[in-house]
């Protein structure tokens, strides 16, 4: 069955760490862009990062910079979120997806069953 599959998440204390993994089964991630989004109660659904399939190159938004980090790992099919110095504000449902059109393209082709991140202060 084609599909991803995420795994992490939980309830961290302010500050503290969490990472994501983002597995795919049935195809391979190496030609896929892959992002991480999530969604909080009553807000829009964000995206958090992304890593693109060419030269692994990052891209992630502002209010993340120099706390989470996105990483692939292609020989796994896995793209994983390195989530530190968490706050509060980062509670929300994380989702990973596949973009074929390019970081921030908006063409999903999979998506992940998604993770809570719940941070408390």
């Amino acid at each position: 069955q084609v599909q991803l599959v995420q795994s992490g998440g939980g309830l961290v204390q302010s500050g503290g760490s969490l990472r994501l993994s983002c597995t795919a089964f049935g195809f391979t991630l190496d030609y896929y862009n892959v992002g991480w989004f999530r969604q909080a109660p009553g807000k829009e659904r964000e995206g958090v990062a992304c890593i693109s399939s060419s030269d692994g190159t990052t891209y992630p938004i502002d209010s993340v910079k120099g706390r989470f980090t996105i990483s692939r790992d292609n020989a796994k099919r896995t793209v994983y979120l390195q989530m530190n110095s968490l706050k509060p504000e980062d509670t929300a449902v994380y989702y990973c997806a596949t973009d074929r059109a390019g970081c921030g393209g908006g063409v999903y082709d999979y998506w992940g069953q998604g993770t809570q991140v719940t941070v408390s202060s």
